[in-house]
């Protein structure tokens, strides 16, 4: 790997930049892709920025061919990350599930008495009220944000900046008459319709989940289905 790729790449990783490596196996040349921008010697075709594009969003490397030779298109994402918006109680299943997959969690929650290292054990905890936690936070498209109150008050400015960042999966939890006047306020706030719709609410695959961590089962699994392109 030739400095110039090697640096860009370290820049990359180091500022949480999603980038894709391609490598022509037959002589090694590369070209490292950041959206438009190309660093490197080997020609991006658009054959090689359509599999780069679906080897990031499948966070999985892949080959293509072009022009008779096999080109290597390898993803560096950023790590996954999950901001829960209430220290509640199914939170404390959520937060070990999403370890366990591979996600950087942030528990957000002003209430002191709620958010405690006792609950939430070696977890990144906020105590700033939940649209300041978020701008500081700057949710990406590698980011999910699940709000848990049900309180206006901490759901719906954390909703707001989530709204108006890349965040890959936006929840909110409560029933469908709790979510339709949350959704008032937000058209409220000035969010459209088509903004609005990235929010899913109520929260996780509809499994018939009742208690804390099966709630928690459905909200991680629909997570996923939207992070690999499969949900419905």
């Amino acid at each position: 790997m030739k400095q110039p790729i090697l640096d860009a790449l370290v820049a990359a990783r180091r500022d949480k930049r999603a980038v894709v490596l391609a490598t022509r196996l037959s002589d090694g040349a590369q070209s490292l892709i950041e959206g438009d921008t190309v660093t490197g010697e080997l020609e991006v075709t658009e054959a090689i920025r359509e599999a780069a594009g679906a080897a990031r969003s499948a966070d999985k490397g892949r080959t293509v061919e072009v022009a008779g030779a096999q080109v290597f298109v390898q993803p560096f994402n950023p790590p996954l990350r999950l901001i829960v918006v209430g220290a509640v109680h199914i939170a404390q299943p959520l937060v070990p599930i999403a370890r366990i997959a591979g996600y950087e969690v942030t528990v957000v929650d002003p209430r002191r008495t709620f958010a405690t290292d006792e609950r939430f054990p070696d977890v990144a905890l906020s105590d700033d009220w939940p649209d300041e936690a978020l701008e500081q936070l700057k949710p990406d498209h590698r980011t999910a944000v699940v709000t848990l109150t049900h309180d206006p008050k901490l759901d719906d400015p954390a909703l707001d900046v989530a709204l108006k960042s890349e965040a890959f999966y936006i929840a909110a939890l409560g029933s469908k008459k709790t979510h339709a006047s949350r959704i008032e306020r937000l058209v409220e706030a000035g969010h459209d319709r088509a903004a609005l719709d990235r929010i899913h609410g109520p929260a996780g695959l509809s499994i018939g989940a009742v208690s804390p961590a099966e709630i928690a089962v459905a909200i991680m699994a629909q997570m996923t289905a939207v992070l690999r392109g499969s949900a419905t």
